[in-house]
């Protein structure tokens, strides 16, 4: 009998028959570890527990609690929930249903339009499917046959699908699960019996390839879990981010609001305007000092700049065109084109770099309305960007002062960054001699600050690869802001120079990066992390004086001046209303602190202090709780 050897996950090596099952090998070992498998991963692939093992390698059991298991086991949940719609609702049609990063979705066509009551019928009509116990199949078959099959099934989305495929290189498979079939790559669980609870979310409408010009789909949003503690945890959270959305926070606290006018486009409002500007302040002062100069440059530009670039070739669907004098203009959807046009305006020597050129500038992208949400995702942005031309000497040095920027930054805020690299994608232009340069050095960059860091292969951007930066927020989400990009091919492109100490001609190397992002996203996503309940500094209203009658109001307007002189932002409730209404009022605008003024407070010259979900701390001299707010809001310390 033939044998594989297989390195166990103590790493132990031990033989076994060829064409044994994970499975089979858990179960020899614990029935409890074969209960709670939900896939292995062999060699780096992920294949079902009862796929025959035909090769040597290493093997380890993939649960719950691996990524690459809740993957298997919300995917496996997808099909048990498509299975559900086609029985309910016969003829329906159906695009992806992919695990995605909390639960999966399922894309369906269906002349009905969903509603609450649809989905309870259909998580019903999933819990006999999955007490059926049906098992999950595959099937692998030539290209022509599975066309055979969605051509019966009268299925265009599968059909388009397939027609993408190569079918002498692409292995084609079909799962089939009692009487539902689909097109999948899998892997799946062993049988329906596996998903013990799930919770169908919400509908949506989603494109049908995310493109406006195509079919509109209903996408149902899911969520399961072997255990009915993680759903309930989870719905726990989806309320609370519910409570935290940036978009409903935006209105009630006068930051920001949106109107069919401009669809995608931010009205800033007066409160909203001071976060902004006490973002663009600090930015500011981070890079005063450090070798940085700011530049503004032109919003219309001509369509040649972005044919130079190699934007109009790769991005051109994402910009808004307007005809000009006979001549095609865009509004401009990134900066760095322009920045080169300023580096350009001399002769630059070998000691003039690094030249460092910030730009807060504002940007338009032609962003599908069906993708547009909140501050997430818009059609105006204001970046914070910065493009670096340096010497290829000088590239390290650079990418470990703006690790060192993002770092700092981002602990203001309480966010601790995690770091991937994303390398040369599919659409990339310019020389691979170059890109494989420039992915060496950004690594090297990364490994030197002893960062570890995850790989985003064919993520980078089409003119260069990148350092992608994360951060997670209060309800656990991870966030993409800043990146640093690393670019051998827009100095080419654009015919960027220096003399460098031999007194030839040769080409910088430019960094792109930012910090925020956008401004519009990275203050939505401040909203929902602080519940829009900002730290003292960024507050718009740092402080509210409140006097408890008309007796008082003197008292309080002094109090007021005093922290005005001190460049604190302080409102007055001077309103007839008794003074536990006022303090309600004032909460719910998350205000970091109230002082309350009556007679004990005239008659000592203190003041009572009140902190946003915190309550009455006490009561102090006016002097010190001034000098101990300025140190709070110079510090920018988080807490209030």
């Amino acid at each position: 009998m033939e044998k594989v050897t297989l390195t166990l996950p103590d790493g132990s090596q031990k033989e076994f028959p060829k064409g044994i099952t994970a499975y089979e090998i858990a179960e020899s070992i614990s029935k409890r570890l074969a209960e709670d498998a939900l896939a292995v991963l062999h060699n780096d692939s992920v294949i079902e527990l009862h796929r025959p093992i035909e090769q040597d390698g290493a093997i380890r059991l993939l649960t719950f609690e691996d990524p690459e298991g809740k993957h298997v086991y919300w995917h496996s949940t997808s099909h048990v929930m498509a299975h559900a719609i086609e029985e309910l609702f016969p003829g329906a049609k159906f695009g992806v249903g992919p695990a995605i990063e909390n639960g999966f979705y399922y894309d369906i066509d269906i002349q009905a339009r969903l509603s609450d009551e649809d989905l309870a019928r259909i998580e019903e009509k999933m819990k006999e499917i999955v007490d059926r116990g049906e098992k999950f199949e595959r099937e692998v078959l030539p290209k022509e046959k599975a066309i055979d099959f969605f051509e019966k099934k009268n299925d265009p989305y599968k059909l388009e699908l397939l027609d993408e495929m190569d079918g002498n290189n692409e292995v084609i498979s079909l799962y089939h699960e009692g009487s539902f079939t689909d097109l999948c790559r899998g892997p799946h669980l062993p049988n329906t019996k596996k998903i013990k609870h799930f919770k169908l979310l919400s509908v949506s409408g989603s494109y049908w390839r995310g493109s406006s010009d195509r079919q509109m789909l209903q996408r149902v949003y899911g969520v399961s879990s072997p255990k009915r503690k993680f759903i309930d945890e989870y719905l726990e959270r989806l309320e609370e981010a519910r409570r935290r959305d940036h978009r409903k926070l935006g209105k009630d606290l006068e930051l920001f609001m949106f109107n069919e006018i401009s669809p995608g486009a931010p009205f800033w409002l007066p409160k909203g305007m001071i976060v902004f500007r006490e973002l663009e302040k600090f930015i500011r002062e981070e890079l005063d000092g450090t070798g940085y100069d700011e530049i503004s440059t032109p919003i219309l530009v001509k369509k040649k700049l972005w044919q130079q670039s190699g934007h109009w070739d790769h991005y051109q669907e994402n910009m808004f065109l307007l005809d000009v004098d006979d001549e095609t203009f865009s509004l401009k959807p990134m900066n760095c084109p322009e920045s080169t046009y300023v580096y350009k305006i001399k002769v630059r020597s070998y000691k003039d770099l690094p030249i460092r050129l910030s730009e807060i500038g504002r940007l338009h992208r032609n962003e599908i309305s069906g993708a547009l949400g909140g501050m997430f995702r818009v059609r105006q942005i204001t970046m914070d960007d910065a493009h670096l031309f340096v010497r290829p000497d000088q590239i390290l040095d650079e990418i470990d002062h703006l690790i060192e920027l993002i770092t700092k930054v981002y602990t203001i805020f309480g966010f601790v960054p995690t770091f991937s690299l994303a390398t040369r994608p599919e659409d990339s232009m310019g020389d691979p001699v170059l890109w494989e340069k420039a992915e060496l050095a950004l690594e090297q960059a990364l490994k030197r600050n002893q960062i570890d860091f995850t790989l985003k292969e064919k993520d980078g951007a089409f003119y260069g690869p990148k350092i992608d930066i994360q951060i997670k927020d209060a309800l656990g989400r991870m966030w993409q802001l800043a990146t640093i990009q690393l670019d051998f091919q827009m100095p080419e492109r654009f015919d960027l120079e220096y003399v460098n100490e031999q007194g030839e001609r040769v080409r910088p190397v430019m960094i792109h990066r930012a910090v925020f992002g956008s401004f519009e996203r990275f203050i939505g996503i401040l909203v929902e992390h602080y519940a829009g309940a900002f730290p003292a500094w960024l507050s718009p209203v740092q402080v509210a004086v409140l006097p408890i009658s008309d007796a008082h109001h003197a008292y309080a307007s002094s109090i007021a001046a005093r922290l005005k002189e001190s460049g604190v932002r302080v409102e007055m409730d001077l309103r007839n209303e008794k003074i536990g209404y006022k303090i309600r009022e004032w909460e719910t605008q998350k205000v970091p602190y109230m002082l309350i003024v009556g007679n004990k407070e005239v008659e000592n010259k203190t003041v009572s202090v009140r902190k946003h979900h915190k309550g009455d701390t006490g009561t102090r001299e006016l002097d010190a709780f001034v000098s101990a707010l300025t140190e709070e809001i110079r510090l920018k310390k988080l807490s209030h």
